[in-house]
């Protein structure tokens, strides 16, 4: 894939409170959908869900909350349903869906989703392709020290300033800064290679960890 997220928040008008929350996107995003799917691609089973407030699997490829459920919380809405849901009814279609589906790819057609602004889209986060060649899955196949696979971080490195370049220009041509860049790869490779600036959240993690387990008769 190229880009592993794209949501999209709708605001009536800057102060006012957003209307809806649309997630597109992959297994970064997806909150449950490939469970409804015939796909090989499911997160269903253990250890997927492990910190999750019910401690169960809900197709989150995740060990918890994703990055929608975290940009819900701070907008004060609940977490968007799966599009496929058969909850996704009544009140529910107000907060918004998530179309997010593991596995997806992109398409040469994508560049239409910059079309969603005509559609009343007032916020839309575009996040470009992650450190693609530390992925599990490339590091099984070409690493033989731990090192990332070259060829698809040239790729991810090539691709994500033309994706901010290309944006900068949608936004010029409509006015208004609707589309903003988020740079995933970066913030990838900062984990990767800067991990001592991260270790007070992930002590702090850890202790929270010890805390639940030590706490297993609370719900």
């Amino acid at each position: 894939y190229l880009i592993s997220l794209f949501f999209i928040v709708t605001f009536l008008a800057p102060q006012v409170k957003s209307r809806a929350f649309y997630v597109f996107g992959d297994s970064l995003v997806d909150n449950g959908n490939n469970d409804y799917l015939v796909t090989t691609a499911r997160a269903d089973n253990y250890p997927y869900g492990i910190d999750y407030p019910t401690r169960r699997p809900t197709g989150r490829f995740s060990n918890g909350l994703n990055i929608p459920d975290i940009i819900s919380e701070a907008i004060g809405m609940p977490s968007t349903l799966p599009y496929l849901s058969p909850q996704l009814t009544g009140e529910n279609l107000l907060v918004g869906a998530n179309f997010a589906s593991a596995g997806i790819g992109i398409l040469n057609d994508t560049g239409i989703q910059f079309k969603l602004y005509e559609l009343g889209a007032r916020r839309v986060l575009v996040t470009g392709t992650g450190a693609m060649g530390c992925a599990p899955a490339e590091l099984a196949q070409h690493s033989r020290n731990g090192e990332c696979y070259g060829a698809l971080q040239t790729a991810a490195a090539l691709f994500n300033p033309q994706l901010v370049n290309l944006i900068a220009s949608v936004n010029a041509e409509i006015g208004q800064d609707v589309f903003v860049a988020a740079n995933a790869y970066q913030m990838n490779m900062d984990y990767l290679t800067n991990p001592e600036q991260f270790v007070v959240g992930f002590e702090f993690m850890k202790k929270i960890e010890v805390f639940n387990t030590n706490c297993l008769v609370f719900k």
